[in-house]
């Protein structure tokens, strides 16, 4: 039996869904502005688990935030900058407890893109510029209550650009990894085919810092998807990039291989505290940032509620998509005042945290804090860190995004579904991220518009002595002869309307003795103007035909917009049933 605990928690059964009290944070009545929720109604045992969770998250961020930064090329503190601030305002917006934001591969790729145009070589002003109207955006939407446009990506459309981006992301990293000559470029096969002339020419030393690197954090991820690796195993496999970076900064300050064997190294760093300054710059400098920054705002959104979400489920915990746009936009703006870029949520970092028992935010606190510690402690032993090892921590956190068998079972399931992931990750490929959402997104609204203008019509009958109708061609059904029921199984519009019509006039065609004709609207969520004047001009043709045109299980808000105009009117003597079932013993079914 399950019973509502009220403001003390969700709906429950029998205590097997835990108070969420127990989990750190319990919702109450009022809403103060001054303070989160989660913070107003802290309590202290999950103190401990949030430090850890916090500290975990942190010895990742510290080296991925600064790999990120060099994927979007600007310099390593910018990644720094990014993960301190934003982390806060999230923390302090946000309705996710384990949401995990900063720096993210897909976005740093994409700034990396958007930043090619207006600013040669990285500009972090242009960044910052780029972070603010992002921030801008998704705020806007977020106050809008648009967070549904986050959907507009169909799965498979993500999955194709999910796994093309990671291949991109991984060729560019390949001039960093080896010490290759290649200019950058973000045309996938000129990078590719680029690298692949230039290794005969790759610095031996840089290559086996790299490689070995590369095996290193392979090994760390092995160790960590190992069955109840346990506690010490786990915790090293977490703190593999962290390791890495400080392994391979040792070994360059120790054997001098910046200067002996030519291993380029991210040079010093300076202060990695904060100066808050608001990006400034001529108009058009805005404006030539702005289509990127919608394109970045939606794969953000994207990327972040569907972790959020995930996250979320688990505990069976809610995440509001609007609030959570406002916090993503939030976040932003703090990446742009604080000297950082673009941040997201990550599913990596994100995963992380809630494995680590993160119980409320402020585990994402205690990760800002703990990155501003590391980096202004470990400032100095920075400057010798070697590239190809930051190259190599972006090559082993996006080649798992590569899905290869997404493909396979799109297609045994839905072969249009298959072609839309296979054009998107063809598109990304050959003409790069922005070109690459444009079209997945432009897939996704043509696929809907091509299912929903086919929608399943059903011709229906009594099955047996119920009052249940299903599908002849399905069931042993009962009908009559003078009246046709036909069930739409999808609301109708400008683009399905039609093809209703078009059956209805079918079916009378073939049978002559139909008199009256029942549509069965028990799936039609709405009915839009261009649908409604099609039904209008289908009553018409039913009537000089000698047929009578029905209604039976309009919905509610259906019925609501109907009475708005002027077409029950016109519908007589036509009816309007509750149920299929009535509709059928008052036409000649009892």
């Amino acid at each position: 039996m399950r019973r509502y605990a009220g403001r003390r928690g969700p709906w429950h059964a029998g205590g097997d869904v835990p108070d969420p009290r127990s989990i750190g944070y319990a919702p109450a009545p009022g809403r103060a502005l001054m303070l989160p929720g989660w913070l107003r109604h802290y309590r202290r045992e999950a103190l401990a688990p949030d430090l850890v969770a916090g500290a975990v998250v942190a010895v990742m961020l510290v080296p991925q935030s600064m790999a990120y930064a060099l994927l979007a090329g600007l310099p390593p503190v910018t990644g720094l900058y990014a993960s301190m601030l934003p982390l806060v305002a999230y923390a302090a917006l946000g309705t996710s407890m384990t949401l995990a934001v900063g720096p993210a591969a897909l976005d740093s790729l994409m700034v990396a893109a958007a930043l090619a145009g207006v600013a040669a070589g990285g500009d972090p002003l242009a960044a910052a510029r780029l972070a603010l109207l992002t921030g801008a955006i998704l705020t806007l939407v977020g106050v809008l209550r648009f967070g549904v446009l986050a959907n507009f990506l169909s799965v498979p459309v993500v999955s194709g650009f999910t796994s093309a981006a990671a291949l991109v992301i991984a060729c560019s990293q390949l001039a960093a990894l080896l010490a290759l000559e290649v200019p950058r470029d973000h045309d996938f096969a000129s990078q590719l085919l680029a690298s692949l002339q230039a290794l005969p020419d790759a610095g031996a030393v840089t290559a086996a810092l790299g490689i070995g690197a590369l095996g290193l954090l392979a090994g760390a991820r092995l160790l960590a998807a190992r069955d109840r690796p346990g506690r010490l195993r786990l915790m090293l496999a977490r703190a593999g990039p962290l390791l890495v970076v400080l392994a391979g900064a040792a070994l360059v300050w120790g054997y001098d291989l910046d200067r002996t064997a030519g291993v380029a190294v991210t040079g010093v760093i300076p202060s990695a505290v904060p100066r808050l300054a608001v990006p400034t710059g001529k108009l058009h400098a805005w404006l030539d940032l702005l289509p990127s920054a919608a394109l970045i705002a939606l794969v953000c959104s994207l990327e972040s509620l569907s972790v959020g979400r995930t996250l979320a489920s688990r505990r069976r915990e809610k995440i509001t998509a609007n609030r959570e746009l406002v916090a993503l936009g939030a976040a932003n703006f703090a990446a742009a005042v604080s000297g950082g870029y673009n941040v997201a949520g990550g599913l990596g970092r994100s995963l992380v945290n809630y494995s680590a028992g993160a119980r409320t935010p402020l585990a994402s606190v205690v990760t800002a804090v703990l990155v501003l510690t590391f980096a202004l402690l470990l400032g100095p032993l920075f400057a010798y860190l070697p590239k190809t090892v930051l190259a190599a921590i972006v090559i082993a956190a996006v080649v798992p995004l590569v899905d290869v068998a997404s493909f396979a079972r799109t297609w045994r399931y839905n072969p249009a579904d298959a072609l839309s992931l296979g054009a998107t990750f063809v598109t990304v490929l050959a003409a790069g991220i922005e070109r690459g959402i444009i079209v997945g997104v432009a897939l996704s609204l043509v696929l809907h518009l091509w299912r929903t203008s086919r929608p399943h019509i059903a011709i229906v009958g009594r099955v047996g002595d119920t009052e249940h109708f299903r599908n002849v061609q399905r069931h042993a059904v009962r009908t009559v002869p003078e009246v046709l029921a036909v069930r739409i199984d999808e609301s109708l519009y400008f683009a399905s309307a039609h093809a209703l019509e078009d059956r209805v006039l079918a079916e009378i065609a073939e049978r002559p003795q139909v008199r009256h004709v029942v549509l069965v609207a028990s799936a039609v969520n709405f009915i839009d103007a261009s649908a409604l004047e099609t039904l209008d001009a289908l009553v018409n043709r039913l009537r000089d035909a000698g047929v009578t045109f029905h209604l039976a299980e309009i919905k509610g808000p259906v019925m609501d917009r109907l009475q708005h105009s002027d077409f029950l009117a016109r519908l007589q003597p036509g009816q309007v049933f509750l149920s299929t079932h009535a509709a059928m013993r008052a036409l000649g079914d009892g």
